[in-house]
């Protein structure tokens, strides 16, 4: 394997492509490591890794949107009704064309488009790490988010890797003034998850900028910004009339499922609540201690003057994650889009001499693998 030392800051576009293939077969290769670990875990408790991938959770629900479209609902003992209208439509419609276009079924054809957005998730981060901090912190970063404990779900047939994918590209597209092309991707982020309205606001934020600075809107700014929330604006509206429930026929839909935004007071009476015993302590402790991690290397990012549109974008991931009422146990896996947090330690990473690096992050690799076997196996993500 190339060797990070030998990667230039600077130089031409072969020099770029080389560290973007580095990139890619860092990731690669850790992702590789975490299917491994969940088959030998798999092995041991006897379930299927590919069920486990595929067909449970949140993979069910998208299946069944691209087999028999919108309009299933489940009613829980409780009264309350869980509508697969919660589920944002890109990943089932891009299910349904592959799984039409060759032999697999839909939930394969779920992991495929998995698979293939992970990887270009991937090739994004890098060109905005490389873009930023140059060609070794984008290598850097990208082993990052490999190695994240829930990594294991850039593999699943869930939405978040074609959201980051989307994202990061789009955020690339503007911080490279290519405004059109960062409307249409943040556009499509919106058809992928909610989250998308901070890919919106942080194309807002810099057009605002731009405008600001050329003291007129240009065309192509115009466009870029127009484009960027139809998608979720369309999503959202047609899920409004087809529930009667007008411009707030989503937020009913996400009520029924216990979702809801209540400014974080839901997530942190759960901490509290776990300090009430010895065990539960360890884990509010470490709760709390996720959570400081997190607002500090976004401060850290602040600092070390991270692009406008990157912070916008960041921020309002966070707070949509950590604020929001319900189903506390899936925060991390609603995290992974923020990978913008990741730069500060990929910088750090990037300066260390490449034997430390390589060391740090495949010792995270491992463990990332191994829990995240022992995860999906267990209590796994809703």
């Amino acid at each position: 394997m190339t060797d990070l030392d030998q990667l230039p800051e600077k130089g031409t576009g072969g020099a770029r492509r080389h560290a973007a293939a580095l990139a890619l077969l860092v990731y690669a290769g850790v992702r590789a490591l975490g299917l491994a670990a969940l088959a030998a875990w798999c092995a041991g408790t006897g379930k299927s890794p590919h069920t486990l991938l595929s067909a449970r959770w949140d993979s069910l629900w998208y299946v069944r949107v691209a087999e028999h479209g919108y309009g299933w609902e489940v009613t829980l003992p409780d009264g309350s009704v869980h509508s697969n209208l919660a589920f944002f439509p890109l990943l089932p419609w891009l299910e349904r064309l592959v799984a039409g276009v060759g032999p697999l079924g839909h939930a394969d054809a779920g992991l495929v488009v998995s698979a293939v957005a992970s990887l270009c998730a991937a090739g994004g981060i890098f060109a905005v790490a490389d873009r930023l901090y140059g060609r070794r912190a984008g290598v850097c970063a990208v082993a990052l988010w490999a190695v994240l404990p829930v990594g294991i779900v850039q593999s699943m047939a869930y939405s978040e890797s074609l959201f980051t994918a989307l994202a990061a590209w789009s955020l690339y597209a503007v911080l490279t003034g290519r405004w059109v092309t960062a409307g249409l991707l943040a556009s499509f982020a919106g058809l992928t998850r909610p989250v998308g309205g901070a890919v919106v606001l942080a194309l807002w934020a810099a057009a605002v900028v731009e405008v600001r600075r050329r003291g007129r809107i240009g065309a192509r700014v115009a466009l870029g910004a127009l484009l960027a929330p139809l998608g979720a604006a369309a999503y959202v509206l047609w899920v409004g009339h087809r529930t009667g429930g007008g411009l707030f026929g989503y937020l009913d839909v996400q009520e029924g499922w216990g979702n809801g935004f209540d400014g974080g007071y839901a997530f942190a009476r759960f901490i509290g609540d776990k300090f009430t015993s010895v065990p539960g302590a360890l884990a509010g402790l470490g709760l709390t201690v996720g959570v400081a991690l997190l607002i500090w290397l976004y401060v850290v990012g602040v600092r070390q003057r991270q692009p406008l549109p990157l912070l916008v974008y960041t921020g309002v991931v966070l707070v949509l994650a950590l604020c929001a009422a319900g189903y506390f146990g899936s925060k991390p896996r609603l995290l992974m889009p923020a990978f913008p947090l990741l730069l500060p330690l990929a910088v750090a990473l990037a300066r260390r001499r490449t034997s430390r690096s390589v060391l740090v992050i495949g010792g995270v690799a491992v463990a990332g693998a191994v829990y995240g076997a022992f995860w999906l196996n267990g209590s796994g993500p809703p």
